[in-house]
């Protein structure tokens, strides 16, 4: 959260983005990131309890391995925007959530709120 500094102790300030402050962003990737967590142990869940012996129908079989495929790769994509979700949290309390990591200009708040966890603007994410 940043700071301004008056005559005594510090005052919070919303720093706005478009419509959106930093705190709100800030809770939105929390909350994302709480749901992503939960996604992930979910996921895990599914493998634990897979864990046991493959069914003896070799139909079954292919369909439990195909299936325990797509929850890894589930879980690999999850962790992933889990990583960046938690990259975007560090840069909102150090007050660079809404700076490009690239260019250093201001992310624009439509992409903010179109991809919240974004560390980089419209232009630099997308180079031509």
């Amino acid at each position: 959260m940043c700071y301004e500094e008056g005559q005594g102790d510090a005052t919070p300030v919303r720093l706005e983005t478009g419509g959106s402050t930093m705190m709100e962003r800030k809770q939105r990737l929390e909350t994302l990131r709480d749901e992503l967590v939960e996604r992930i142990e979910r996921y895990r869940g599914h493998k634990e309890q897979r864990a046991g012996p493959l069914d003896k129908n070799m139909e079954e079989q292919a369909i439990e391995l195909q299936n325990d495929e797509v929850v890894d790769a589930l879980e690999r994509e999850a962790e992933e925007e889990l990583r960046q979700v938690m990259q975007a949290l560090a840069r909102v309390e150090a007050g660079e959530g809404d700076i490009c990591q690239v260019c250093e200009e201001p992310i624009g708040p439509e992409r903010l709120a179109a991809v919240p966890f974004t560390t980089l603007c419209r232009e630099c994410a997308d180079p031509r």
